[in-house]
């Protein structure tokens, strides 16, 4: 039995990082591909940024429904979906000749498909790995994405490096392809919840006699009627308002504002990727630790949502510092960003796991994402695209994201140790008090 659950543990973690692998696939190459699709179809950068942006908001509507999905029938039929419509995204956009049919396979194909992976592969490996076990292999599995910002990268820029004019449109066919496997395979790996097997998550703690909320089912109303998931809500919200504008600008903020070429830019932007691939385990290991040593989950969570935003924070600042010859404030950026990268998005959850328990937290967490996915991801990119053009560079756009990195950790610090109610009748199990 022991056996079979740690099969079945590391199998939902593969899942996992073939659908983060996936889902940052598109953004990986969109920082790319924005610009031969703009040069050869004779769009500004405002509008090509605005099929991402309209991606994300679509995004948010399936990140609610796929956490409706995972809670019933778990992570295989979202998985499958997300293959579908993962491929399609990418290959119809691939035939689009007007910018209207770049908006409606970009934004509303490749925007349900990715809104399926994020919830689903972050709360999947929740329900397995609890405790002081959660972050570690959410880290494993979080690698996939900047281990897809190196190969997807690099596959597309020498997909367009021998070819002009509309390259753009093989490269994105190669990539449906690509998505469709790899999709498929992870739900062929996808396990439910440990309890359809009849096993425990994880590194879950002993309860006391008559303790433990892991289990209870809970509704929307009642759990967004309790500052924690607001909280966590915006220190996310503000965090995503910086990290997406940061990576679908950063490499045209070096080309064009520092002069570098695009083989250049490209490759200190895979350096993300790079120590993402080694930061994503390695920050999940410390977050683990900080945990240990807390009086309780919440507040390890917590303080990993307080660093987290300041060291991208920093990162932005290293940017603004940068000149066309100092590469290496350019590299510590790019370090400190996989570092960043390596503990919000993974650290939100485990945050809300702590104090909702596992039972329904896809529907919770749906919710969630469809709100912060719906607003920072489109109004990030968007602002840095506005700026640029308005500006003429893309400095203004930097200062923004370093703004929003500062007000994330300060929201981070407003969240509460507990949800500070009482036990109820129906729950499955009656919550674990936490220490304030």
């Amino acid at each position: 039995m022991e056996n079979q659950k740690r099969l079945y543990g590391w199998s939902v973690v593969a899942a996992s990082w073939l659908a983060v692998f996936c889902l940052f696939g598109y953004r990986a190459t969109f920082s790319i591909l924005k610009v031969p699709m703009s040069a050869d179809m004779g769009w500004n950068q405002t509008q090509v940024t605005l099929g991402y942006s309209f991606m994300m908001m679509f995004y948010a509507i399936a990140a609610f429904f796929s956490g409706l999905i995972l809670d019933r029938w778990g992570t295989k039929p979202v998985y499958f979906l997300g293959a579908i419509l993962g491929a399609a995204g990418f290959y119809v956009t691939a035939q689009v000749n007007s910018l209207y049919a770049y908006y409606a396979s970009y934004g509303i194909l490749a925007g349900v498909a990715t809104g399926m992976l994020w919830v689903s592969s972050t709360v999947s490996v929740r329900k397995w790995y609890v405790g002081n076990t959660y972050a570690k292999m959410w880290g494993i599995a979080f690698a996939g994405g900047p281990m897809s910002q190196v190969i997807m990268s690099l596959f597309v820029k020498n997909s367009l490096a021998s070819q002009q004019g509309s390259a753009w449109r093989g490269a994105m066919e190669l990539l449906a392809l690509l998505t469709f496997v790899c999709l498929v395979l992870a739900a062929v790996l996808a396990k439910k919840s440990p309890e359809g097997y009849g096993l425990k998550p994880f590194g879950e703690a002993p309860q006391a006699p008559g303790g433990g909320g892991a289990l209870r089912v809970r509704g929307i109303r009642e759990s967004y009627a309790t500052y924690p998931i607001w909280g966590a809500i915006f220190t996310f919200l503000t965090s995503m308002l910086a990290e997406f504008l940061i990576w679908t600008q950063v490499v045209s903020y070096w080309s064009a504002d520092l002069g570098m070429s695009l083989d250049k830019a490209t490759y200190l932007y895979i350096i993300i990727g790079v120590v993402g691939i080694f930061s994503m385990p390695g920050m999940g290991v410390i977050a683990d630790k900080v945990v240990q040593a807390s009086s309780c989950e919440s507040q390890g969570r917590k303080k990993m949502l307080i660093y987290g935003p300041l060291v991208g924070a920093l990162a932005c600042a290293m940017l603004l510092m940068q000149t066309s010859d100092a590469l290496v404030m350019g590299f510590l950026s790019c370090i400190l960003f996989a570092i960043y990268w390596a503990i919000v998005p993974g650290g939100v959850v485990g945050y809300l796991g702590a104090g909702y328990g596992r039972a329904t937290l896809g529907k919770i967490w749906g919710l969630g994402t469809m709100i912060v996915m719906g607003i920072g991801p489109f109004i990030g990119p968007l602002v840095g695209g506005y700026l640029k053009d308005a500006t003429g560079g893309y400095t203004y756009s930097i200062v923004f994201a370093l703004c929003a990195f500062v007000i994330s950790g300060a929201f981070g610090s407003t969240l509460p140790l507990s949800l500070k109610e009482e036990a109820r009748p129906e729950a499955v199990e009656a919550p674990k008090p936490l220490k304030l």
